[in-house]
């Protein structure tokens, strides 16, 4: 059944806002208006297009296919309003980018700053999640990973790879014993992963040193960074992460490396999206960057 614009356009608020009052922000409407109109058009349907619950609302099956009908005609609306205003080379709408709590807290902002100003018209949203962000569900309209998916609707490209090495406080390191080797790491306070809360097996960084004890541990690496920072002990942070923290520095470099790759995930139709494409052009080009910017400062130090 063919469905107008406006329909559309409240469902798509309400399957990225997961809320009525969320919706009803994005729209400039009454939450109780948002919610009438969703029931009416999946009355017009014949089915659910959401399971409501107090958490909020979550998409159906037949929610997520019309997702999918729905962001193509957002696509043909935006380019329409692209063509008649004749700029072409910006961005508009809204777009939210699901990436790893380290990645969101120490590459993204300055990337997503540089292009909202850019693209004045443009609303970016950062989905920061210590696991991987459920493309699937919608929860974002890509994601940056540090594994490549397995889903065949999903494609993917490899946008950089990334370093990390051991990292302790200057003050932490002088109050405990030297640290020549690898097997020296024994008689110090390690800082970790939550061992059984790693969503990817990218980030089992400590397994091979045959570390049984964590002794300070977050599922966040922004956390791990700052109980770095606090000197609570030794463990694994990102090399691009470490310009944020001046008090730090990398230990056994040329006895222990990891390089790992950040790689960008959407819907494989999401191709067809000149919009979606285009900005996913965009942020690889400025992720590449960052990263590289933020581990020549470590390199230069």
């Amino acid at each position: 059944m063919m469905q107008n614009w406006d329909d559309l356009r409240i469902f798509l608020s309400v399957a990225r806002g997961t809320t009525l009052s969320s919706a009803g922000k994005t729209l400039r409407m009454d939450p109780a208006t948002v919610g009438r109109r969703v029931a009416r058009l999946e009355d017009r349907m014949g089915q659910a297009l959401f399971v409501k619950s107090p958490q909020g609302y979550a998409l159906t099956d037949a929610g997520t296919r019309l997702v999918d009908h729905a962001e193509r005609a957002e696509q043909a609306v935006q380019g329409a309003g692209v063509v008649l205003s004749g700029d072409a080379d910006t961005l508009s709408g809204q777009i939210r980018i699901g990436a790893p709590d380290g990645c969101a807290n120490f590459v993204l902002p300055r990337v997503f700053a540089d292009l909202s100003k850019a693209n004045p018209d443009l609303d970016l949203q950062i989905v920061a999640l210590p696991r991987v962000v459920n493309l699937s569900r919608r929860e974002a309209d890509m994601a940056i990973t540090v594994s490549p998916p397995t889903a065949s609707r999903l494609s993917y490209q490899r946008i950089t790879d990334y370093k990390l090495h051991l990292a302790a406080s200057r003050t932490y390191l002088s109050t405990r014993p030297p640290i020549h080797s690898i097997d020296d790491l024994h008689a110090h306070r390690i800082v970790g992963y939550i061992p059984d809360m790693i969503f990817d097996k990218e980030l089992d960084y400590l397994s091979d040193l045959k570390l049984d004890r964590v002794a300070l541990a977050s599922n966040s690496a922004s956390v791990q960074l700052h109980l770095l920072r606090q000197h609570g002990g030794i463990g694994i942070a990102h090399d691009f992460a470490l310009p944020f923290a001046p008090g730090l520095e990398r230990v056994l470099t040329g006895a222990l490396s990891f390089t790992r790759s950040f790689y960008l995930v959407r819907h494989a139709e999401d191709r067809r999206l000149d919009r979606i494409s285009r900005f996913a052009t965009a942020l690889v080009n400025a992720v590449r960057a960052e990263v590289g910017r933020l581990e020549a400062l470590v390199r230069n130090t």
